[in-house]
């Protein structure tokens, strides 16, 4: 019983009193308000509000990218200083290399960490054919599609076994069937992982749909207005939007969400 909790203490994320200000010639602009937030590992968290409320500020801090100007942010009981493989991070747009093939991006992570080259091309091979690009292994990203370089970049991220994802509106750029069919293959992932995840997106369904708790953030400045866990995904055998829309509450919990993301904009 000691070793799970000890576990669970090591990889959770505590953000305590973070902000985030910006120097200007009229004094400094606070981008985040002082921000107390914990994540429990295995969690997936999903975060939504307007346009410039911090949601990417947020997880730049979690993912190390931006130092807060006030506050600490842990994981565990390690303070976050600087990016680390532990905390992989899915962008919008996919950054593979173009001169490398889909393989060697995979690889790309494991090289720099000196994992040796047997080892790192049985890894790459496993996570490519964990999100179904064990086919194209050896074609360039240019002679992808937009959600097949999409699932490139979660290998690359996943082979590295980070215990935290941070993915920031990593679907939002694709049209609706590749979107849906890669929140199916995250929701599958996650399940059969269970990673923490940090997920931003401007979709409340969504949002619904793969989170075991969602945040609404409010602007002027950043900060956090709404906190609940969601109660549909145990429901989910076949998680899609049809389905959750069925799921008892569905509705009232989307209302419930846009209302404070409307509030937060007004």
């Amino acid at each position: 019983m000691t070793a799970v909790v000890d576990e669970r203490v090591r990889h959770r994320v505590t953000l305590t009193g973070v902000s985030l200000s910006y120097p200007g010639d009229d004094g400094p602009t606070q981008v985040l308000a002082p921000t107390d937030l914990t994540i429990e590992p295995g969690e997936f968290v999903c975060v939504v509000g307007p346009s410039g409320c911090g949601k990417s500020t947020l997880l730049n801090i979690l993912a190390g990218f931006l130092a807060p100007t006030e506050g600490t942010v842990h994981v565990g009981g390690d303070p976050v200083t600087g990016p680390d493989p532990d905390r992989g991070v899915v962008f919008q747009q996919p950054t593979l290399y173009p001169w490398l093939s889909v393989r060697r991006n995979v690889e790309f992570g494991p090289k720099v960490r000196g994992v040796v080259r047997n080892r790192r091309t049985a890894e790459a091979a496993r996570m490519l054919a964990l999100v179904g690009l064990d086919h194209l292994a050896d074609r360039r990203p240019y002679e992808l599609s937009g959600g097949q370089q999409q699932r490139a970049q979660i290998a690359r991220v996943l082979v590295n076994d980070p215990q935290i994802i941070l993915m920031d509106e990593p679907f939002g750029a694709l049209d609706a069937l590749t979107r849906e069919k890669l929140q199916g293959e995250l929701l599958t992932l996650w399940r059969d992982r269970r990673k923490t995840v940090l997920f931003v997106t401007h979709s409340i369904d969504e949002a619904l749909l793969l989170g075991t708790r969602v945040l609404v953030m409010g602007t002027r400045p950043g900060r956090i207005i709404y906190d609940k866990p969601t109660r549909f995904k145990a429901g989910l055998a076949d998680p899609s939007f049809s389905n959750l829309r069925a799921q008892p509450g569905f509705s009232t919990m989307r209302d419930e969400v846009s209302a404070n993301i409307y509030a937060a904009h007004a």
